[in-house]
């Protein structure tokens, strides 16, 4: 028997539009069955998977490199950024638009944005680049973001990618002041894709900037494997589906939205707005909404919320819309509630709720608590195999095996690496990036 249903429906701005690929959306409750005559909280997962997009179908790509060159990058490291920023340009096609901007004490627009059709002189542009000077990490952001505003529009994937080894000392240099210039560039419809090289730059500034333009972020320790992150990076850059993605979900009379987990979002009274931005041939993005539910009597059907996806379809250019209902059972057989459990949406819960404590353990360890912050996260562990188990995840086992690792890396001749790791472990798990 099925304790619930999803009702989808589909509207465009056109009959073509209906017709046309779509993005999946699948609205699913932890707890589909749930008891009688108590508040209980469960959990509501909404996810959106990206459509498969053929190679010649995809957008048009509006990019800004913006490539460190303080004192820092000299060596191997401006040699490595430079060969992989000319084999990601070999990806661009003759209609993207490019730009480069370089930084150190002050900003370089060594090519204006330009379209991709004179690959030599992009080059040209790359090979002018020579480390020295200090770190203007914020103007150089700025800078890049204002090539690309030149050639702006919502029908192409617009993206900065950031590549630093050092901390920003000139200029705005918090993590909130490029968190907020991330936001910005967000609501322009601008992402930026984050890459930290080295040991010496400053993983919550990165991190933040990334994260509040829905950007992807990377800690690259040796430059060697900068080739292989532009790859992915601009892989992902010619396959976004979707844009200006936004989940609401309104939750019906009786349901109380707790928290989300994992990402922010904007929570007023019953409806919650999650910002999703940009989605990815055939990736999974998913949101976890916390809820308390007040039961009606026994074998009634509950709705108890509506979801509803919008975002610009990048086949069609138009402005689409899917919805979906969610719908809960209640009984007053636990062992039924139990065996309805989806073990799914259970295991991201598991996940998202560890990401939580590994971030407090890095707190802890930034406060000198060092055994307090191993003690959580081999806590953290414990409770990551019992979920691998109890929901048959492979992926919470590897979790539990990154934790112990953290663990064990905690000492002070360790800590700067380890941070940047986990860093990058938070942020790619609570943001479901590709790589």
């Amino acid at each position: 028997m099925r304790y619930f249903f999803i009702c989808l429906i589909i509207w465009g701005c056109s009959m073509s539009t209906v017709q046309a690929l779509q993005i999946k959306l699948e609205s699913t409750l932890a707890n589909p069955l749930l008891l009688t005559e108590q508040k209980q909280t469960t959990y509501l997962r909404v996810a959106v998977t990206g459509f498969r997009l053929q190679k010649e179908n995809t957008s048009p790509v509006n990019v800004a490199l913006v490539i460190d060159k303080s004192g820092s990058m000299q060596g191997q490291k401006i040699q490595q950024a430079k060969a992989a920023a000319k084999i990601a340009v070999e990806r661009l096609r003759k209609d993207d638009i490019i730009s480069i901007v370089s930084y150190d004490h002050q900003v370089d627009v060594l090519l204006p944005a330009t379209k991709a059709t004179d690959k030599q002189m992009i080059y040209a542009a790359i090979d002018k680049i020579v480390a020295d000077g200090n770190t203007a990490l914020y103007d150089g952001v700025q800078k890049g973001a204002d090539e690309l505003r030149k050639f702006l529009t919502r029908n192409q994937i617009n993206r900065l990618v950031l590549v630093s080894d050092g901390l920003a000392n000139v200029g705005p240099d918090t993590p909130q002041a490029l968190g907020e210039l991330g936001a910005k560039l967000s609501q322009a419809g601008i992402s930026v894709t984050t890459i930290g090289l080295g040991l010496g730059y400053n993983e919550d500034l990165m991190t933040q900037l990334a994260k509040q333009s829905e950007g992807s972020h990377s800690f690259v320790e040796n430059a060697t494997d900068l080739t292989r992150i532009f790859d992915h990076e601009f892989g992902d850059l010619l396959s976004v589906v979707a844009q200006e993605v936004i989940i609401t979900i309104q939750c019906a009379e009786g349901v109380r939205p707790v928290k989300i987990l994992g990402r922010e979002a904007n929570i007023n009274g019953q409806q919650i707005h999650i910002p999703l931005n940009q989605l990815y041939s055939e990736q999974e993005k998913y949101v976890l909404l916390e809820i308390e539910i007040s039961p009606p009597a026994a074998d009634q059907l509950l709705t108890v919320a509506t979801v509803t996806v919008d975002y610009r379809n990048m086949s069609t250019n138009t402005l689409d819309q899917l919805t979906s209902q969610i719908n809960a059972r209640f009984t007053n057989n636990r062992q039924q509630v139990k065996d309805q459990t989806n073990a799914a949406v259970m295991a991201n819960v598991v996940e998202q709720l560890a990401i939580e404590k590994n971030k407090r353990a890095v707190t802890l360890r930034d406060e000198g608590k060092v055994d307090e912050a191993k003690e959580l996260l081999l806590e953290n562990a414990q409770q990551l195999e019992q979920g691998a188990s109890q929901y048959n995840a492979p992926s919470l086992s590897i979790m539990k095996e990154k934790n112990e690792q953290d663990a064990d890396n905690l000492d002070e001749k360790n800590w700067n690496k380890q941070r940047k790791l986990m860093r990058e472990e938070q942020y790619k798990r609570s943001t479901q990036q590709k790589y």
